[in-house]
């Protein structure tokens, strides 16, 4: 239909700075989408391994036994089977040095969790700055591109002595478009971003718990070798 809303037309014959706040928010978009789709990956991965592993862990199993079973898929650990190999590692490390200090072999393992859980969390905490920065600042590049829009038809008033919505009309729909973009790019951007820091915050809080949780059976399994 020749009467109907040609959005390519009208970017096509937008001006250059408008068409540069496009690009520029056009690039925003497809990078937020980008850090999105992988966010989603992360953190659904990261949810899945820890039941998983919890699973195991409170299975009553050995855990020097799935300590082996950890380490021996080498770097492809990560989440919380990483904070439970560091963990464990500096546990064994501690013991053989045959020290009865037991609250230094606890720490000792308790900050090696602590490394290794932060070093998780930052994995999943990276370009979500992005995010956030993409849900904030769009609009106000659209709005730059809606301002020069505004200025084109203003200038086009003040030129023309006979003023019809042609002269105006392109320099609006400009000016629209603008504003469009902006709302596009940050939308997404600032849901995505609220989305996975929530998620993330679940995460480390289970990481956590789990810190404890894990410290806690390594201190009664110190008395339980001590006693043997």
């Amino acid at each position: 239909m020749n009467g109907g809303l040609n959005i390519f037309s009208l970017i096509a014959d937008s001006s250059v700075p408008v068409q540069l706040v496009l690009l520029v928010l056009l690039v925003f978009s497809f990078l937020s989408w980008v850090i999105i789709i992988r966010k989603y990956t992360q953190t659904k991965a990261a949810m899945e391994d820890a039941e998983a592993f919890e699973e195991r862990f409170w299975s009553g199993g050995d855990l020097a036994q799935l300590f082996r079973e950890v380490s021996n898929r080498g770097g492809s650990n990560g989440g919380i089977e990483n904070i439970f190999e560091s963990g464990f590692r500096e546990f064994a490390r501690q013991r053989q040095r045959k020290t009865n200090d037991t609250r230094s072999v606890i720490e000792g393992s308790e900050r090696a969790m602590q490394v290794a859980g932060t070093r998780e969390i930052g994995a999943l905490e990276r370009n979500l700055e992005f995010l956030a920065n993409v849900g904030s600042i769009s609009p106000y590049v659209g709005l730059f591109g809606t301002v020069w829009g505004i200025m084109g038809a203003f200038q086009g008033l003040g030129e023309m002595k006979d003023v019809t919505i042609a002269v105006v009309a392109p320099h609006i729909s400009e000016a629209l478009i603008a504003t469009a973009m902006g709302l596009f790019a940050a939308i997404p951007a600032q849901w995505a971003y609220n989305r996975y820091a929530t998620k993330v915050e679940r995460i480390a809080s289970r990481y956590d718990v789990f810190q404890e949780e894990f410290s806690s059976v390594l201190q009664r399994q110190i008395q339980t070798d001590d006693v043997a």
